[in-house]
C-alpha cells in the first residue's frame, strides 16, 4: 500500500536516491552534493514537501521550497518525479491533491513551478491541477571552449569589481524581465557563498552587474543599465564571468522567451538554445 507523507523526518540519503531513480531517464543528472545545494538555494522546507513511500522507499515525491513570489508567501516546486516502476498510478497528482490543503493551512497562497515544454505529460498534468502558463523560458548551455567572444573591449573604459547584491530597486531598474525563482536575489542568498557578484563601473557609478554561480557555471543574472547598453559593456562583464567559472560548461537558465535581445546577445557567442520551459502558477 502506498502511503502519502512529508518529508520532514526523511532522511536526505533516501531523497536523494528516489531523486536519482526517478531522474535516471531524463535530462536532469546531479550529484548528491549538487542535489543538496539546488535544495538549499531553491528555499526547500521538507516538512512541506512529501512523498509517495511503497514501505519505506520512497517512490514519488514534491519537493518544494518557500518563500515569497510578487509578495505572497509561494511554494516552489523544486522537483516532482516518480521511480519508473510506479509510473502511470497517479501518484504525482496524489500527492499534489494531499498536499494543497496543507500548504493553505500555513498560510501559502501561490504555488509556482517550471517544465520543460516538452514532457506534454507534466505540462498536461499541471494544467489539469489548475495551474496556468504565465512566462515562456528558453535555456542555454555551451561548453567554455565553443564560446567565441571576438571584441570585449567596450567603448567606455569601465572597471569590474566584486560587489555585494545590488539594492532591488536599482538592479530591478537594470532588467528587461524578472528573474525566475531560482535566479531571485532571495535564492541568491540562500547560498551566497557559491556565488560571485560583479558590477561593471563607469566614474564609480555602477552600469552593469553579473551573478555566477561557480561550482555549476550558472550565470544567474546579467543585466546593464539602458542608458549604457549597446556599448560593449554587457559583453565586457560576460567575458570576465566566463573566465571566473572555473569549470568547462556553463549555462543560462531561465532567460524570457520574449526578449529577443538576450538571446541575440548569447547566439551572437555561439551560445545556443538547448529547450524551453513554462513558468506556471496556481492560486491556492
Amino acid at each position: 500500500m502506498i502511503n502519502i507523507k512529508s518529508l520532514q523526518d526523511v532522511g536526505f540519503e533516501v531523497i536523494s536516491k528516489a531523486f536519482a531513480k526517478a531522474f535516471s531517464d531524463y535530462e536532469m543528472q546531479l550529484t548528491s552534493e549538487q542535489l543538496a545545494q539546488m535544495f538549499t538555494r531553491r528555499g526547500y522546507k521538507p516538512e512541506l514537501s512529501f512523498g509517495a513511500f511503497d514501505n519505506n522507499e520512497m517512490v514519488s515525491f514534491t519537493i518544494n521550497g518557500i518563500g515569497k513570489w510578487d509578495e505572497l508567501l509561494t511554494a516552489y516546486d523544486t522537483g516532482t518525479g516518480t521511480v519508473k516502476d510506479y509510473r502511470g498510478q497517479g501518484l504525482a497528482k496524489r500527492i499534489f491533491q494531499e498536499s494543497v490543503p496543507v500548504l493553505k493551512e500555513k498560510g501559502i497562497s501561490l504555488y509556482l513551478l517550471e517544465v520543460l515544454q516538452h514532457n506534454e505529460k507534466a505540462v498536461n498534468l499541471y494544467k489539469n491541477q489548475g495551474f496556468e502558463v504565465v512566462r515562456e523560458f528558453d535555456y542555454f548551455t555551451s561548453e567554455k571552449k565553443d564560446v567565441i567572444i571576438t571584441n570585449s573591449k567596450p567603448e567606455h573604459s569601465c572597471e569590474i569589481k566584486e560587489i555585494n547584491i545590488p539594492e532591488f530597486n536599482l538592479a530591478s531598474s537594470f532588467w528587461d524581465f524578472k528573474p525566475a525563482w531560482q535566479n531571485s536575489f532571495d535564492s541568491v542568498n540562500r547560498t551566497l557563498h557559491d556565488f560571485k557578484i560583479q558590477g561593471a563601473f563607469i566614474d564609480n557609478e555602477l552600469v552593469g552587474y553579473g551573478i555566477s554561480e561557480l561550482i555549476t557555471g550558472d550565470i544567474t543574472q546579467l543585466a546593464v543599465h539602458k542608458n549604457y547598453r549597446r556599448k560593449g559593456i554587457g559583453t565586457f562583464l560576460f567575458k570576465h564571468l566566463l573566465d571566473q567559472i572555473p569549470g568547462n560548461s556553463i549555462k543560462i537558465i531561465n532567460t524570457e522567451k520574449t526578449d529577443i535581445t538576450i538571446q541575440k546577445f548569447l547566439e551572437s557567442f555561439n551560445i545556443k538554445r538547448d529547450g524551453s520551459q513554462f513558468e506556471m502558477i496556481k492560486k491556492l
